[in-house]
């Protein structure tokens, strides 16, 4: 590779018919390349395709490119691993060589410690040593979790509804199995259904349902509704399964199985700008308590679409009239709205510098069309609501994936699984740690007690390994005083305190839920 740079090699780009392209790599022998000319024939209509050459190596590539090799003044082989074709594992294990390029060595070194970094942050390597969560082949693309991590998990849970029921949710449950007729009437049987979980009862078809909004939809639609009623909010931390590749699935990042925290507002079309305004007021109270400022985006209406273009222009105006409303700054997407409607999303930067997708606002004018869905007007006729699709973490799977990294497994106070472990000195000592945790249990805090034969040296580096927070150590001294000797992780000794002070400072410091 460094000969190739130092020669100075040029990448020339050309253009093949498709008819002659396919014969060239048929005739090299270049089955993967044959199929994806084909699929570029069938998926995009395409005429033509783009070649590029270096040096006596020709390969087909959309580009572009740089202009000659020498342009490459740093790069790295990183890694080698196996990789279906196309993240199929019934096709092809092919082999993938991982590499990165840059346009001056320091910027390739410091590229290089973010990757490190990234590495001691990976939430699949935390996950297991925090004893939050494992996988396994018995189930692939579906978490274990373990009580602490089941812990963490619902505390997302809850709140999102303690965060909606004052936003004006109500919460739904909605089944997990469908007919495939509910599929066909929503668009999934034709658009998504490579993606969905089949099944049969009785020989007729059915489907897992990958998302909630089918389910909601049914659920609007099957009583009457006055505009006096609207807007309804209806919220789900709904079970979601979805068909991904195995060669895509990412621990908790890209799964199979997850929950998510959905939300549907049906609502008329005057109401839609305050409830957009809603959304995403609650975005961004959700995100100040981990510290995340989110980024926004407006994608306007896609070339395929449905809805004439004064639907889309109220439409677009309603999400732009609420990103204003609320001194939002925001860029525009210009295309890549939902074929149904426009869309926000919410993008974050974490710790790291990446950016990550989490919350999400839809109109959508499709459903309640195919769902034939309706309440009664002020003039006493039927018409048309508006359903607006919300998630705010998305699937809580995957935002404790980013949280984990973000914060490299050191969560917060008021989210972490355990807030506070008791460390008996001797076995002497474990009946005082007993009667400390009931004392902390009862005043609303996680606290677990490390009673086993160890030494307290062992116990304290395990459980600042385990990222807990507060460590409470508990000897003679403690148990003639009645006290506690209080150490805080990366804080170390913060001398002895009552059990009742602690208590209330403790319970302070996670009712205030800051990062």
């Amino acid at each position: 590779m460094r000969e190739h740079v130092k020669a100075s090699q040029t990448f020339e780009r050309s253009e093949l018919g498709v008819a002659e392209a396919l014969d060239r790599f048929r005739g090299l022998g270049e089955d993967y390349k044959v199929e994806l000319i084909e699929d570029l024939i069938t998926n995009e209509g395409a005429e033509t395709v783009s070649l590029y050459r270096n040096g006596d190596f020709v390969d087909l590539c959309r580009g572009p490119h740089t202009p000659a090799t020498d342009r490459i003044k740093a790069f790295a082989l990183q890694s080698v691993a196996g990789a279906y074709w196309r993240g199929d594992s019934d096709r092809t294990m092919l082999t993938r060589i991982y590499g990165t390029a840059f346009l001056s060595k320091q910027d390739l070194a410091e590229h290089l410690e973010r990757l490190e970094e990234a590495k001691a942050r990976d939430h699949r390597r935390l996950g297991k040593e925090l004893g939050l969560f494992r996988f396994s082949e018995v189930s692939p693309g579906s978490a274990f979790w373990l009580p602490r991590g089941t812990q963490l998990f619902n505390g997302l849970v809850e709140l999102s509804r303690e965060m909606g029921e004052p936003r004006g949710y109500q919460e739904v449950k909605t089944p997990q199995l469908y007919d495939a007729e509910l599929w066909k009437m929503s668009g999934h049987w034709d658009k998504y259904r490579e993606n969905m979980f089949l099944t049969e009862a009785e020989e007729h078809p059915m489907g897992l349902k990958p998302m909630n909004c089918p389910g909601h939809a049914h659920l609007f639609g099957a009583q009457q509704w006055s505009y006096k009623d609207l807007p309804i909010r209806y919220s789900e931390p709904g079970l979601l399964h979805r068909n991904e590749p195995s060669g895509t699935l990412h621990g908790l990042l890209r799964v199979r199985h997850f929950c998510q925290d959905d939300a549907h507002i049906f609502c008329t079309d005057e109401q839609i700008q305050d409830e957009v305004a809603g959304c995403l007021e609650f975005a961004f109270a959700t995100y100040k308590l981990f510290g995340l400022e989110p980024s926004l985006e407006l994608s306007t209406r896609p070339e395929q679409r449905i809805g004439d273009d004064d639907l889309w222009d109220r439409a677009e105006a309603a999400l732009e009239s609420a990103l204003k409303a609320g001194d939002h700054e925001y860029t525009v997407n210009a295309g890549d709205g939902a074929f149904y409607g426009p869309k926000i999303d919410l993008h974050i930067t974490d710790s790291l510098g990446r950016s990550w997708q989490l919350g999400t606002v839809q109109l959508d004018y499709s459903m309640p069309e195919r769902f034939e869905l309706s309440y009664t007007g002020a003039d006493n006729a039927d018409h048309r609501p508006v359903m607006i699709h919300r998630a705010l973490m998305g699937s809580y799977e995957r935002f404790i994936g980013i949280l984990i990294e973000h914060f490299a497994g050191d969560l917060p106070f008021w989210l972490t699984p355990v807030q506070v472990q008791i460390l008996p000195v001797a076995d002497r000592h474990a009946d005082y740690g007993r009667q400390v945790k009931d004392q902390l249990v009862s005043a609303g805090l996680r606290v677990e007690l490390d009673d086993r034969a160890e030494s307290i040296g062992r116990k304290i580096r395990e459980a600042e390994m385990s990222k807990t927070p507060v460590m409470l150590i508990v000897g003679d001294r403690e148990v003639e005083s009645g006290e506690v000797s209080v150490r805080e992780r990366g804080r170390g000794d913060e001398g002895s305190e009552s059990i009742p002070e602690l208590a209330a400072r403790l319970v302070s410091r996670a009712s205030d839920r800051s990062a």
